[in-house]
């Protein structure tokens, strides 16, 4: 290896070019960058030095690959050594131990014949000292400044051009949106009272109150229209009688957004704005659709007043178009999926509700479940139907068994057949309620689990991908939540059950070369793209569903069950951080890439290509797939795998 007082000067012009290209150096300003291109060095590492030695050396520079590759590997106190990442071209080494001012955190070997620029230790801790968000980049990879600088460039004017004016929804509090104070009526008033009220005031509703004055309810024109003039109740009765308690309400700090979701999800139109616990005025859907201009509460009205199975079919083609506001808008990739689920869980609710209707009442309590990405509400402009049928275990009566099961394949079958008229594709491996199998009782359902997670054959794992994300959709929600409290307690002793799980999870592997470049497919019809999907998100579901199984946890949303494993302590709150952003930022890849699509006429799927991407967004695309390499680790750790 060239000794330090014998390392060479780079050539200026040609790392000024590298660093204007790299980050953070690129967000430096131009004269700071010109000035530092002239202080670095070069050297040569050939295969297998061993550049770094973990506690040992003495980090006196800063390093940048140009040419090769190094492998970072941290030797544990049992003297194991665990391999921590692959380094190629315009990957670094040594910063965290600069910026700490200790010796090496790892061993760094040349893997290849290897090329660096180096920076001295000094210069690079004056840039440290001087650029907060510098130093930030190497503690945190996923700073806000950096991610914030993908984000802003997918939706970069060139590439998505979005209504500024409707990014309100996602940064607008609803402090800032209510436009009128809270009113009240005593309860003991009439009902003709309250409608002078609110035609004076021109309020759409009026909140109720007691003797000593504590909210009670809240009454709305719709009550007037629906309770009073259509059932010809007496105008002399008393508010009370028609208000509806307990009264939605919403912090004034949460965003329009939120708020908008609360309201689609209760199915209501006002909620009360709560300040300090106190209600200090009110919000309506109107209040943000004049705010945001097109929003989708109008969707949601479409489907909740159908009354026609039919007349639901066009509209499920209008979840794509209403949501792909959102993501030009700015909408974070938890927020649009939240948005999708809540609108889909709105048009299969309606299906099976008007279903029934037409089929008449069941024999016993059922309960719709969704699977997979549903189960998850992780669903996106692809999405197709994952679903179950779980039934009451019925009575030991063969004529009401026998009524039961044509009942529920009827169900099924024409509520399948009806949402792959709305919109929503079979599944390929009929993972769905019109399939016999998965249309059982509540007994049967829980024999199931007990199978997997007792004998978990490979056809368990894979049930375990769909299964084990079920959440209740329509019903009688207690069936479902039954079974999911009995999951939940027992898949926490079921050892070989997670060691299964987490052998699958170890199989996926980072799509990146060794010289950080990205894994694509090397021939067919999605040729030199890459499936973002399969290999950069299904590898963060995977540990976040083990993980959740493992520890009991209840959720079934990936980010839901990220954030309950870090309140419970099981998995760090830093490392935590790093697995949401890096998980969020490629959904958010995922949907844009979607959205493109689908504006140029092409189904939507998950194969990018990286060409498409800027040189932050693949920068940070790395880093995120870099994170698969730390979960699997962790999950090493936690679960005792034997082969």
């Amino acid at each position: 290896m060239v000794q330090q007082n014998e390392m060479p000067a780079a050539d200026p012009a040609a790392v000024l070019e590298f660093l204007g290209r790299t980050l953070p150096f690129k967000d430096l300003e131009s004269t700071v960058l010109k000035e530092i291109s002239g202080k670095f060095t070069q050297d040569f590492y050939p295969r297998g030095t061993i550049i770094l030695e973990q506690g040992v050396s003495e980090v006196t520079h800063f390093h940048f690959v140009t040419r090769g590759g190094v492998k970072i590997q941290h030797i544990d106190p049992d003297g194991s050594v665990r391999l921590v990442d692959f380094v190629g071209e315009r990957g670094y080494f040594g910063a965290l131990a600069i910026i700490k001012q200790s010796r090496a955190n790892h061993t760094v070997q040349a893997e290849e014949d290897t090329f660096c620029y180096l920076l001295e230790r000094e210069v690079f801790l004056r840039l440290v000292q001087s650029y907060p968000a510098f130093a930030q980049y190497y503690l945190d990879r996923f700073s806000a400044d950096v991610v914030g600088a993908a984000y802003a460039e997918m939706r970069d004017q060139n590439r998505i051009q979005p209504n500024r004016r409707g990014l309100y929804l996602f940064t607008a509090r609803v402090k800032d949106v209510v436009k009128r104070r809270v009113e009240v009526i005593n309860g003991d008033e009439s009902v003709k009272v309250a409608a002078r009220k609110m035609t004076d005031l021109s309020l759409g509703s009026l909140l109720v109150i007691d003797q000593s004055g504590k909210v009670v309810g809240i009454v709305t024109d719709n009550d007037l229209r629906t309770k009073v003039v259509a059932q010809g109740l007496d105008y002399g009765s008393s508010v009370a009688s028609i208000a509806s308690s307990p009264v939605n309400s919403v912090p004034e700090t949460a965003l329009a957004f939120d708020a908008l979701l609360q309201m689609m999800n209760q199915q209501v139109h006002h909620l009360a704005v709560e300040q300090d616990g106190d209600l200090v005025g009110m919000i309506t859907a109107h209040d943000i659709m004049i705010q945001q201009g097109t929003s989708p509460i109008s969707l949601f009205r479409e489907i909740v007043s159908q009354r026609t199975i039919e007349g639901l079919y066009s509209l499920g083609e209008k979840v794509p178009l209403v949501v792909s506001t959102l993501v030009q808008e700015g909408g974070k990739a938890q927020d649009i999926t939240r948005m999708v689920a809540v609108l889909n869980d709105h048009i299969v609710t309606r299906v099976l509700v008007l279903l029934e209707e037409e089929i008449g009442p069941a024999p016993y309590r059922w309960c719709w479940l969704m699977l997979g990405s549903e189960g998850r509400r992780e669903q996106t402009f692809a999405t197709d139907q994952d679903n179950a049928l779980l039934y009451e275990t019925p009575p030991e009566d063969w004529e009401r068994i026998k009524t039961g099961k044509l009942y529920f394949r009827r169900l099924g079958n024409e509520a399948v057949k009806h949402l792959e008229a709305c919109g929503y594709a079979l599944c390929k491996g009929k993972m769905m309620a019109s399939t016999p199998n998965w249309r059982k009782p509540s007994k049967v359902w829980q024999g199931y689990f007990d199978r997997w997670m007792t004998s978990p054959e490979p056809q368990a794992v894979l049930h375990a991908t769909i299964f084990f994300d079920f959440r209740a959709g329509y019903g009688s929600f207690s069936l479902g939540e039954h079974l999911r409290d009995y999951v939940s307690a027992v898949a926490p002793r079921r050892g070989i059950f997670l060691m299964h799980l987490a052998k699958d999870c170890l199989l996926g592997k980072a799509p990146l070369t060794f010289f950080r470049e990205f894994v694509v497919e090397k021939d067919g019809q999605h040729k030199n793209r890459l499936d973002l999907k399969t290999r950069g998100l299904v590898p963060f579901v995977d540990f976040a569903r083990v993980m959740a199984l493992k520890y009991g946890v209840k959720e079934t949303n990936t980010l839901a069950r990220l954030k309950a494993l870090a309140d419970g302590e099981h998995i760090p709150r830093g490392f935590h951080a790093e697995v949401r952003e890096a998980y969020e930022f490629q959904m958010h890849v995922r949907l844009v890439h979607q959205l493109r699509r689908l504006l140029v006429g092409l189904k939507p799927d998950n194969y990018i290509d990286p060409v498409d991407l800027t040189d932050t967004e693949r920068q940070t695309l790395k880093e995120a797939f870099g994170v698969i390499n730390r979960i699997q680790g962790f999950l090493k750790e936690e679960i005792s795998i034997v082969e």
